[in-house]
């Protein structure tokens, strides 16, 4: 029987390892300590809010790093993404030329700025480089855990490993499309959550589907104009690994940061609601990275930055939502050193 090493706990390593040991793989999940892996195993621990009542025979959950990953085909890292350094630096030395390596993390690295994949790289010796793969996509692990249909993105810089997680990770129920872009499917992944966090307070406010619909649309427009100037694919943003995520994201009560936005729009705040939450909310860390990003490059992103200082700054989500109505608007499609939309300018020369 096949292995895979899941690392993580989390509810999306969890339905990630139930997934792959329903379709036959042994699978080898990584807990921080031996008690939390007796504890999950026992039943006596939820992992980050999903019941683990039916475990399959053929799940494992192990405190032993070795243990975990001895003789994997694939190690799948669906961890915090402000832990990922921490945790490759563990499992590197397991980590062998034959083995994929499957980033399921939707963030950014806060110290650096860095995408997953590129922590991992810097981090793992650079002959494995190209078995480095993303997923993501419009992905809810209750859902994905309960049957019901979805489709996702494996990306990976090389095709075939591409291909090869998609053969991995295909079942009846889950579609997994390839793609080569991974600055694009990491980009959509991580950028969506800033827009679901204002999504979220959105609803908090009473705003409406109007206004909701009017925000997602500009926060998809911000996005794309970032990940393109970091060097994604403007497509991209279009497919699943953007569009089809930042709808499910801002759209369901299972989105970690959707709720987070609908609890600060409460007054409460971000320390309570984090405390509060069996899972993370990437949105918060991230929102801080993309702001960093769009002021050394000289982006204007308004959205971003109204998060950012509701996050950071006490702004309360009220007010950001008038600022935003009330700024100076111009053509939809331009803003501030975006490349995304570089040809409307060449249109106005020609």
């Amino acid at each position: 029987m096949p292995r895979v090493s899941i690392i993580g706990t989390t509810s999306w390593g969890m339905t990630l390892g139930t997934v792959l040991a329903k379709k036959g793989f042994k699978v080898e999940v990584w807990a921080r300590t031996k008690e939390e892996a007796s504890a999950l195993l026992n039943g006596k621990l939820k992992s980050n809010g999903l019941p683990l009542d039916e475990i399959p025979a053929n799940l494992n959950i192990t405190g032993d790093v070795q243990e975990a990953l001895t003789d994997s085909k694939a190690v799948i890292l669906a961890i915090p993404s402000q832990t990922m350094r921490r945790n490759i630096r563990i499992i590197a030395p397991y980590i062998n030329r034959s083995m994929l390596i499957v980033s399921a993390a939707k963030g950014l690295e806060v110290d650096t700025s860095l995408r997953m994949s590129q922590v991992i790289g810097e981090e793992i010796d650079k002959h494995f480089h190209r078995n480095i793969g993303v997923l993501s996509g419009p992905n809810l692990a209750k859902e994905i855990l309960q049957g019901l249909p979805a489709a996702t993105v494996a990306a990976a810089d090389d095709p075939d490993t591409a291909r090869a997680m998609q053969r991995l990770l295909t079942t009846p129920n889950l579609c997994v499309f390839t793609h080569t872009d991974v600055i694009g499917v990491e980009l959509g992944g991580a950028l969506k959550n800033i827009i679901a966090l204002g999504a979220g307070m959105a609803d908090g406010l009473g705003y409406g589907d109007n206004a909701k619909s009017a925000f997602m649309t500009r926060g998809l427009t911000e996005v794309s104009a970032l990940g393109t100037a970091l060097g994604a694919n403007p497509l991209t943003f279009s497919g699943l690994a953007g569009l089809g995520d930042l709808m499910a994201t801002c759209a369901s009560t299972l989105s970690r940061n959707h709720y987070m936005g609908f609890e600060l729009s409460k007054g409460r705040s971000v320390d309570e609601i984090s405390g509060s939450m069996s899972g993370v909310a990437e949105g918060v860390t991230t929102t801080r990275v993309a702001w960093t990003l769009a002021r050394k490059m000289g982006l204007e992103m308004p959205i971003t930055e109204k998060i950012y200082r509701v996050l950071y700054e006490g702004l309360s989500p009220r007010e950001a939502a008038k600022e935003l109505i009330g700024a100076q608007v111009n053509h939809e499609l331009t803003g501030r050193r975006w490349k995304l939309f570089s040809f409307l300018s060449r249109r106005r020369r020609s």
